[in-house]
């Protein structure tokens, strides 16, 4: 089972890649900070500040500027995210997120897919936001209560 999300962003795929694997960049629309540049094989840790969290992912696979695929979540949940970009010219970009691993079996399915839903929504929103309009602030304004 899995949870697709695509966006359309006014830049090149060059610029939309550097937004994820550059940690100086991601904290303009994702996480607070991630402890280092993603690369194949690698593990990164992410973190919220504002939610006192932080997480491990583990860099399956970069293909520079079109695909990066990563694996997070605990061992006997663990899901995999492949994050796609195609360019469609030099200035615009297609980007889906395709989340896979959810149990079909979970009572709680349709709610877990809803949020998981909601959650990369959000992030593509705020990537939006920060690439094409420089706005940085937007990512800390979701409220799961």
């Amino acid at each position: 089972m899995n949870n697709m999300t695509k966006f359309k962003i006014v830049k090149p795929a060059n610029e939309v890649f550097e937004a994820f694997v550059d940690p100086s960049k991601i904290g303009n629309f994702w996480f607070s900070s991630s402890s280092e540049r993603w690369e194949q094989g690698k593990t990164v840790t992410l973190k919220y500040d504002e939610y006192d969290a932080q997480l491990d992912i583990k860099i399956i696979e970069i293909e520079l500027n079109k695909k990066i695929a990563f694996k997070w979540g605990e061992t006997e949940e663990e899901h995999l995210v492949t994050i796609t970009l195609t360019e469609l010219d030099y200035s615009h970009t297609i980007i889906e997120v395709n989340e896979q691993g959810f149990n079909e079996n979970d009572d709680e399915l349709v709610h877990k897919l809803v949020d998981n839903k909601e959650g990369w929504v959000f992030m593509l929103t705020c990537l939006k936001g920060y690439l094409e309009f420089g706005v940085n602030n937007l990512r800390t304004g979701i409220v799961k209560d």
